[in-house]
């Protein structure tokens, strides 16, 4: 048989004994100790992150750089056979050349703005000899370092 319960009254549902409180706020609740951990972790986790990509945004530079400096190696090359020789400065393979013997052979120009590196400084150019050089003094802007980019040509 069943015994009929009596309703509990308000007083009874609503106020749980402070054994049963004190056991769901501590689960609830994270420790200090919690805290500090997970902390610790995303620092962690976050100075990996920035190191790779402070690695990667120094590489792109330099990737970037010797592209610009590639792309500068055949327009030599075509001004140097059409005028059968080295462009005193780069800006000579969009302004022509200075020499006005080689002038009367200048018809367009063989580049239209002369890049900068990738880091916004100009390259610089020498020829002697039939041989010429393009630098970047790479990121610290400093030439004969070592972080600077060269590359020769014939």
């Amino acid at each position: 048989m069943n015994t009929p319960r009596s309703p509990k009254t308000l007083s009874e549902r609503t106020s749980p004994n402070r054994a049963v409180c004190r056991q769901r706020s501590r689960r609830v609740a994270f420790t200090l100790l919690e805290l500090l951990l997970v902390l610790s972790i995303l620092v962690v986790l976050g100075g990996i992150v920035v190191g790779n990509l402070v690695g990667a945004s120094k590489e792109a530079n330099e990737n970037s750089t010797r592209a610009q400096i590639g792309l500068l190696k055949p327009v030599i090359t075509r001004y140097q056979l059409k005028m059968n020789a080295l462009p005193d400065t780069l800006e000579a393979l969009r302004d022509g050349p200075s020499d006005p013997a080689l002038k009367a052979k200048w018809s367009d120009p063989y580049i239209e703005t002369i890049p900068n590196d990738a880091w916004n400084n100009p390259f610089e150019y020498s020829a002697s000899g039939g041989k010429y050089e393009i630098r970047s003094n790479g990121n610290d802007g400093q030439a004969n370092t070592e972080d600077d980019i060269v590359v020769t040509g014939p």
